[in-house]
């Protein structure tokens, strides 16, 4: 009984920031702060006057470890395998060329600007993916630093403000219509909220489109965390001169759960009457995890990665943005 009491008082005050988070959120525009992103904040926040307390830390590190996968396995079932082919093989043809764009860009940002190769690929991930879920779920697969999920995850913050406000306008200025919106918006924007924001910003259509070509994207998170979760055993192996991978070592096994989920959702084994709730547990989960995160990170820490991360991923982002909108509508005009 021992042994669990010192998880209580940091699991709670997790909980207790988690739920802050939803009721500050919940005054603001929708898409413009979601819950998950402000309980990172609140949690940086409190690090100088919390982070290392001891009465706190064990449930602190479970919170930010077991409660993170647990929701990121409860965030399937916002999905079916019937969405993507709703979504359509023109989405996921789309799909092929932002997230070409992400990780070669990605790669390039890493070069030029020299940074470390775990950070620029929570940068890319970020935008090819689903934002701060993305991160949250990469982060630990290639043991990231606290302070590189907190950067990623902040990186967006600014870029997904300017998306809710600024993309409803910019596509009715150039004509676009439900399904062209629908598409860019889909596949150029991060966070789910902020999808869905600007999605329905422009109409309800274009909302629902979008909406679902977000969760397509979704989907990837599993094959781009095996994939990262090779290269990061690959280059440990490599830099240690260690014995060669072993697949069962690397592999994210809390990934086989996300697609259980996935699974269970597309057969009908859930009533949606439970949707809602689940989906309600998961993003609570996940901003317990992120507050966690927060906790332990220090904002002087994440400040000193410096500024040349940050326009790395503005360039990501923009990158991703201009291709979604120039592909789409290349691939509309041949489909006429």
């Amino acid at each position: 009984m021992s042994h669990v009491k010192k998880y209580i008082p940091g699991i709670t005050l997790s909980g207790a920031i988690a739920a802050a988070a939803f009721l500050i959120s919940d005054l603001l525009p929708a898409g413009i702060l979601g819950g998950t992103l402000l309980a990172l904040m609140i949690g940086m926040l409190l690090n100088p006057l919390i982070g290392s307390n001891e009465a706190v830390e064990a449930g602190i590190n479970w919170s930010s470890k077991r409660i993170l996968r647990t929701g990121i396995i409860l965030a399937g079932i916002t999905l079916s395998f019937s969405q993507v082919i709703q979504a359509g093989k023109y989405a996921l043809i789309l799909m092929v060329f932002t997230l070409a764009t992400s990780f070669g860009v990605g790669y390039l940002c890493k070069k030029v600007f020299k940074i470390n190769w775990k950070l620029a690929s929570l940068l890319s991930v970020s935008t090819a993916i689903c934002g701060g879920t993305a991160v949250a779920t990469l982060g630990p697969a290639i043991r990231a630093k606290n302070r590189d999920i907190a950067y990623a995850i902040s990186a967006t913050f600014i870029f997904d403000i300017i998306t809710v406000i600024a993309f409803p306008w910019i596509g009715r200025l150039l004509g676009l219509g439900d399904t062209g919106y629908g598409l860019w918006i889909g596949t150029a924007v991060n966070d789910t909220s902020s999808v869905v924001a600007a999605g329905y910003a422009f109409s309800d259509a274009a909302g629902v489109l979008a909406t679902i070509v977000k969760l397509t994207r979704t989907l990837f998170i599993v094959p781009v965390v095996l994939i990262f979760s090779w290269i990061y055993a690959k280059k440990e192996v490599d830099s240690q001169a260690a014995e060669k991978v072993e697949l069962a070592k690397i592999f994210p096994w809390f990934i086989l759960g996300f697609l259980a989920v996935v699974a269970i959702r597309s057969v009908g084994l859930v009533p949606e009457s439970l949707v809602p709730g689940i989906v309600f547990l998961s993003k609570f989960f996940l901003s317990m995890a992120l507050a966690a995160i927060g906790l332990k990170t220090s904002l002087r820490e994440v400040a000193g990665v410096g500024i040349k991360p940050m326009i790395a991923g503005v360039i990501i982002d923009t990158s991703v943005v201009f291709v979604s909108l120039f592909a789409q509508a290349g691939i509309l005009h041949y489909l006429k």
